[in-house]
């Protein structure tokens, strides 16, 4: 905008110097006429050259001229390219003469000219005979020099300010590059790629790496003190708790068996809850990184020895997949659901690791009864045990559900089409390659 208003002001002002200084040129030219005409015996005589060939050639747009006003003076003087036209001169009522007793107007002239022309009267002698003076010019030449200079004008800042923009554009696009670099490799960082930022950079973002990797550090040594403290508190109470089941052991007997049931139940609740803060502050802080494939063989290594009677199957479609978070936890959950599918299955249980949009989905499959579609909920209730003949508090598969939400994932339980019992789907992030 601010290109378009120079330009407009720049046209305006050459416009108007040009209009005056052709007004001033018809001006010079009818003075020079007036000096040389004279009266012969009452008749116009003189044979005027204002210095312009223009006024040679007929019908060029350059004429001048000179008549009587009263009728003590006889004929009429007019430049050659002139010829036998006659030029109107509007009433003197409708444009008077100024202070210097001359006048202005636009007149239309041959070939649709327009004329501006420049008129004055003169008292040529003693005897008071007056004769009219008119210097005319092409009006629409001086416009037409104007138009093209506007156009050329609005061209050329066009082109200096398009790029003046795009130079201002490289310039920009070229700072913010070590900006560009940053945001990369925040987002590598937050990725688990690399674990600080690269500090060779211009002066001016030099120190925001070194303040943003200060930044890192900290909040990754406060990481590693909540970790220490959860592992210290785990510690403290698994002492007391082992004590609690051993000596329920010693009991014996209705109230033995259910001290020793609570007291594994407020081990498993202690260690959920207690891993439950870990992840979060895992989650908050930057990613972690575990390859799942070598995970999940050893984890179906361990399942045939615990299960020699079953067959275990693991059918791998994405063998270069990487979870975002700790390996521990994939352990856990996976292997609940491991653990879970060996425990009700009968002779199948079938491990199956695919992509999906979301992430990398997870699923466990057994050849057992399965759930009911009512049984799927109670499933995922904390302490909610759908088979008291069987072994275990009823956490497993709420652990699993809320360690995976923590994780910004998702547990579905749902009837295996293939095997027929239950089939555990995981669907968790994965971290950038």
């Amino acid at each position: 905008m601010s290109f378009v208003a120079i330009a407009t002001i720049i046209s305006t002002i050459y416009g108007e110097s040009r209009l005056q200084s052709f007004k001033q040129l018809l001006s010079a030219h009818l003075f020079s006429v007036i000096a040389s005409v004279s009266v012969n015996d009452g008749t116009l005589a003189g044979r005027p050259d204002p210095g312009e060939v223009r006024y040679s050639s007929p019908l060029s747009g350059w004429y001048w001229s000179v008549e009587p006003v009263a009728d003590n003076l006889k004929g009429s003087l007019k430049s050659v390219s002139l010829g036998d036209r006659e030029i109107d001169s509007p009433s003197t009522l409708n444009v008077p003469f100024d202070t210097s007793f001359q006048r202005s107007y636009v007149e239309p002239g041959p070939n649709g000219q327009q004329l501006s022309v420049v008129e004055t009267e003169v008292v040529l002698d003693a005897e008071n005979r007056v004769a009219r003076f008119r210097v005319m010019g092409n009006l629409s030449e001086v416009e037409g020099e104007i138009a093209h200079f506007r156009n050329t004008l609005y061209f050329y800042l066009g082109v200096f300010g398009l790029g003046g923009t795009l130079i201002n554009a490289a310039v920009i696009l070229f700072g913010l590059r070590p900006l560009d670099r940053v945001r990369r490799s925040l987002a590598d960082i937050r990725e688990g790629k690399v674990s600080r930022l690269d500090e060779r950079l211009p002066d001016e973002i030099a120190p925001l790496a070194r303040e943003m990797n200060a930044l890192i550090e900290n909040n990754r040594r406060i990481m590693e003190r909540s970790r220490t403290q959860v592992g210290n508190l785990a510690h403290s109470l698994k002492t007391p708790l082992s004590v609690l089941v051993n000596e329920s052991r010693t009991i014996g007997g209705t109230e033995g068996r259910l001290i020793a049931e609570q007291s594994e139940a407020m081990q498993v609740q202690v260690q959920h809850y207690l891993q439950r803060a870990r992840v979060a502050a895992q989650r908050d802080s930057v990613v972690f990184r575990a390859p799942v494939t070598p995970i999940l063989g050893r984890l179906v290594r361990v399942t045939r020895k615990l299960n020699p009677e079953m067959e275990v199957q693991f059918n791998n479609y994405m063998d270069d997949a990487i979870f975002a978070g700790e390996q521990e936890d994939l352990e856990e959950v996976v292997g609940n659901l491991l653990e879970n599918a060996g425990k009700w299955g009968r002779k199948v249980i079938r491990l199956t690791l695919a992509k999906v949009d979301s992430g990398l989905e997870i699923s466990v499959e057994d050849d057992g009864d399965g759930l009911a579609p009512e049984q799927i909920k109670d499933a995922l209730t904390r302490g909610k045990r759908l088979d008291e003949t069987k072994p275990g508090t009823g956490l497993g598969l709420s652990i699993v559900h809320d360690t995976v939400r923590e994780y910004g994932g998702t547990l579905r339980l749902e009837r295996s089409a293939e095997l027929g019992g239950l089939a555990a789907r995981l669907t968790l992030p994965v971290a950038g390659t």
